[in-house]
């Protein structure tokens, strides 16, 4: 009964908070680019000051190393705030449009303006970047904002609570922590725009009811990533980039790679380098030798990545490089998968960890065939020096975005749009992208007080259809 009233009080707080918030929004409209840079700036510096319970909350969450948060996390919140700093005045300016000839007694121009208030659902994996660069381009744009980071990632959530509190009132931004009980309140509530970061699974029931209230959304929900590799390909230097951005974070990345479709005169090499890489980044016992690999989120994902690596193997997968894993450390090493059929189940749902399959194919044409079969990746990555081939992949193909002879490294661009398609994800965000996701792009159009079109108005006599039928000839 207790649990039962307390939930009761917290679901009035959200509604409180959210309706205080939605009084706040014309307010907020009316802020300066010099207002916005204020709060943004003042968030960078409380979000620094606070370095330390940053490292502590994901080492704790995650098992995150420090070089590895500061890399992930705390200097893609910086690039993020920075960038948008730098750019809110121009991103709010008003946007003259040229005129028709046949309405030339008036001025067009866009005005972009805050959508209003705003829901943040972030994830566990990178669960403080992915709060807080929604909450940039939320900012820069003049919303209000709540946040709900994910329950998984306990600690993180606190400290998101608490650097919020010292940055912002609570009828402007706010974080609310809680289970799903907690998500699905907030989905009932009608916000002008919605961002969800995660599956293709929540996606969906995420955007089933911002359909209620018709409210914007923009959903970021990875999907299998494909990398191809062909012949001309720079074996070494591919290994040790895929190895890295696919194994940082135990490959709980939604852009990480998630399968690798290789040209078999190089598979065996490329399976040799990136064996050779892994013990590099992680040491040959991993556990013992290196605290810069980080853990498995919880039980739930060790025993489906578990189950997946076993029954990959049940259909003919061979452990190349890995496959040791420790249920209560919930840790499972750097494993590399050959002899991958393409009816394997590791190649069904997103991966989401550790294992990487490795799949023979003949050339770019049999891998480009592979991809289109399926769902529309996040990302794609090519390694080749060919141009034909490069060509040839990124107008064949279609993908939330195309990295060329490198991985991941698009997400850290904020002049490029981050975001899927279709399966995985609607619409885009970071930098102007974000500032625009927020934004509703109004039309506006001022006349001088003079109309032709009143030569046009019924009754519709002869010289007036004469007039029109001249008119017709020149417009």
């Amino acid at each position: 009964m207790f649990y039962k009233n307390s939930y009761i009080i917290y679901v009035q707080h959200i509604d409180n908070t959210f309706k205080s918030q939605q009084k706040n929004c014309v307010s907020l409209s009316l802020t300066s680019s010099k207002q916005r840079k204020v709060k943004i700036q003042n968030l960078l510096n409380n979000f620094l000051a606070m370095e330390e319970e940053v490292l502590s909350a994901l080492s704790k969450d995650l098992g995150k190393s420090k070089t590895e948060v500061y890399l992930a996390e705390i200097l893609g919140v910086k690039t993020e705030a920075l960038f948008a700093i730098k750019n809110i005045k121009k991103w709010m300016k008003k946007r003259r449009v040229p005129t028709p000839l046949s309405i030339s007694f008036t001025k067009s121009w866009v005005k972009p303006e805050p959508k209003g208030s705003v829901l943040i659902i972030s994830p566990w994996n990178y669960p403080i970047m992915l709060c807080l660069n929604p909450l940039i381009a939320a900012i820069a744009a003049g919303n209000t904002a709540i946040i709900k980071p994910s329950e998984l990632t306990p600690e993180s959530g606190k400290v998101l609570q608490e650097l919020i509190k010292r940055t912002f009132s609570e009828n402007e931004v706010s974080v609310i922590l809680g289970e799903k009980s907690v998500a699905e309140k907030l989905l009932t509530l009608p916000f002008n725009h919605i961002l969800f970061t995660g599956s293709p699974e929540i996606g969906k029931i995420v955007m089933r009811a911002a359909a209620k209230h018709l409210s914007g959304v923009t959903l970021e929900l990875g999907g299998k990533s494909p990398t191809v590799i062909d012949s001309s390909a720079n074996i070494k230097d591919a290994a040790w980039k895929i190895a890295f951005f696919k194994f940082a974070n135990a490959g709980q990345t939604c852009t990480a790679p998630d399968y690798i479709l290789c040209e078999e005169s190089v598979h065996d090499k490329l399976v040799q380098e990136l064996n050779k890489n892994i013990i590099h980044f992680f040491g040959g016992n991993i556990r013992a030798g290196s605290k810069d690999y980080c853990s498995i989120a919880n039980e739930l994902h060790f025993n489906r990545l578990e189950t997946m690596l076993e029954e990959s193997k049940n259909h003919g997968a061979v452990v190349a490089c890995g496959g040791n894993k420790n249920k209560k450390e919930l840790y499972i090493s750097p494993t590399v998968l050959t002899g991958v059929q393409p009816e394997n189940p590791v190649l069904g749902e997103e991966i989401f960890g550790p294992l990487l399959p490795v799949i023979k194919v003949k050339g770019v044409n049999e891998a480009i065939n592979y991809i289109n079969g399926k769902p529309k990746p996040l990302a794609l990555y090519l390694f080749s020096k060919n141009k034909t081939n490069q060509n040839l992949v990124l107008n064949s193909t279609s993908s939330g975005g195309l990295v060329i002879n490198d991985c991941v490294l698009h997400h850290t661009n904020p002049n490029l749009p981050f975001g899927g398609i279709n399966n995985s994800g609607v619409g885009s965000y970071h930098g102007k992208f974000g500032f625009d996701a927020f934004s509703h792009q109004k039309a506006v159009m001022e006349s001088s007080g003079f109309s032709p079109f009143k030569l046009m108005l019924p009754p519709y006599t002869k010289t007036k259809v004469r007039l029109a039928n001249l008119i017709k000839k020149f417009f």
